[in-house]
């Protein structure tokens, strides 16, 4: 299995709460930040999606704190999708030191919302086929 793709994230001390270390709504922003490089490298644009009548939504995020992030920390945050057959699929991340230390494990269940139903799309995976350069990146 190929390596999942990440993005590179220097912890800053305005993200530290008063114990010192990263306090944990920044690890959401973390993670929405790889998602979203994610589809950038996968050659879809915010743009593109709203184009086509569709915005990601996320339904439920799940984060397993494992060790503290102290300022100036260097991590990596990695990103995979899992495809089921419905609505949803799953988002599986991984936030993890320089030296190889986990620091977090986020699981989030998210979908396409039809901009005009206000609904989800019936396959998700129709759309990011269509839309990515690259599809690959999504293991579709």
């Amino acid at each position: 299995m190929a390596e999942p793709f990440s993005v590179a994230v220097t912890v800053r001390g305005y993200e530290t709460d008063t114990q010192g270390h990263l306090n944990q709504s920044v690890y959401l922003q973390y993670a929405e930040h790889a998602r979203w490089s994610l589809l950038h490298a996968a050659g879809i644009s915010q743009t593109e999606l709203t184009g086509k009548g569709v915005g990601p939504v996320t339904l439920e995020t799940t984060i397993r704190y494992k060790r503290e992030l102290r300022a100036g920390d260097e991590v990596e945050v990695t990103c995979g999708f899992v495809w089921g057959e419905g609505k949803s699929f799953r988002v599986e991340q991984t936030i993890r030191k320089s030296d190889g230390t986990v620091s977090a494990e986020l699981t989030a269940v998210g979908g396409l919302l039809d901009l005009k139903e206000r609904r989800l799309v019936a396959d998700p995976r129709e759309y990011f086929r269509a839309l990515a350069a690259d599809p690959g990146m999504f293991d579709l």
